[in-house]
């Protein structure tokens, strides 16, 4: 399983598994970080932009992602005040510019952009900013892996560990990943040689019968990590409980606000409420996040289900299976 939804991009884009004898199969994994942020989250950023004097921020993949009725481009088209940012110290540069509007930064994202939230954050603190909050939807992907390969709905013989999570966390969680499921796990990068290097150092322990956590991307990566990232993260974020779309409930999957900063937590200013929602049945996004199904056996996929008109997060997402599936893919066959 590679991991995160840029390999999978990386792998479709170049055709890798053709390069790749067929006794390998490469399975997607639930690494885009838009594609698990749940339905509800989806719903209540949009019940907050709607509120009056806001200014609700985001990346632009979250623009198009379906919660249950709509979405935030949507949103934007009816009045709202919803703006793509490319990065969340913008959003804190847009609430010190405009003192009497509220600013909330929708910040979804596994380890890699948690730093840099928590970093706004704190900056928003230094600045005494009032009209500063954070929706926060960050996942944690160890914790998804291991609920994964303990579901055992996969087969799964080995992993291809994110390369950009891991530059920022490193990975010692992975050993024990490793150690616990008796697998071979690679960390690898993203450009097609990085992938090729990561899925022979993973076969090759395979054969060996080894475990363990090999590093393939040595350029960016170190066994520890980004440990100023890392403090910088721990000290404004904690670990929670986190629903994952199409998944469930991981529990010390997620990070949220820590007490010293919840006077910058947008759901305890709005309250938009408990919103409890269920993904369309026609929709198998879950499947494809968890490696059961490939989106090439959704019975929507290309039809009911396109870019312009996605039934799930996967389709639409710069990261997602679907929407790397009908790019490459389906246009390869055509």
């Amino acid at each position: 399983m590679e991991i995160c939804g840029g390999q999978t991009h990386a792998i479709m884009k170049y055709n890798l598994t053709e390069l790749l004898p067929e006794e390998i199969t490469l399975i997607h994994g639930p690494g885009c970080p838009v594609c698990v942020t749940p339905l509800e989250m989806v719903d209540k950023a949009i019940a907050i932009s709607h509120e009056k004097d806001v200014i609700l921020t985001t990346f632009g993949d979250m623009m198009r992602v379906p919660g249950s009725h709509s979405d935030l481009l949507s949103a934007r088209a009816s009045g709202a005040d919803v703006r793509m940012v490319f990065s969340p110290l913008d959003s804190v540069t847009l609430a010190a510019r405009n003192p009497g509007k509220k600013v909330v930064f929708l910040a979804i994202g596994f380890e890699t952009t948690a730093p840099a939230n928590a970093l706004a954050v704190k900056m928003a603190a230094n600045l005494r900013l009032e009209n500063y909050s954070v929706l926060c939807s960050h996942v944690l992907v160890p914790p998804a892996l291991r609920a994964l390969l303990s579901a055992g709905d996969a087969r799964i013989d080995g992993l291809l560990a994110p390369g950009h999570v891991c530059t920022v966390t490193g990975f010692v969680e992975y050993d024990l990943i490793a150690g616990n499921f008796g697998i071979p796990v690679t960390v690898t990068g993203f450009e097609p040689v990085d992938i090729l290097r990561g899925i022979e150092a993973t076969v090759t322990m395979l054969e060996q019968g080894r475990t363990g956590v090999q590093n393939r991307y040595e350029r960016s990566v170190t066994r520890q990590g980004n440990t100023s990232a890392l403090n910088t993260m721990y000290e404004v974020l904690e670990v929670c409980d986190r629903q994952w779309r199409g998944i469930g409930m991981i529990p010390k999957s997620g990070l949220s606000l820590r007490k010293e900063y919840s006077r910058f937590d947008a759901a305890t200013q709005f309250k938009p409420g408990d919103i409890s929602v269920t993904e369309p049945e026609i929709c198998i996004a879950g499947r494809i996040l968890r490696g059961v199904s490939s989106p090439g056996e959704c019975s929507a996929f290309g039809s009911l289900c396109t870019p312009e008109h996605p039934l799930g997060a996967p389709m639409v997402s710069s990261e997602g299976a679907c929407a790397a599936w009908y790019r490459y893919k389906l246009n390869r066959q055509e």
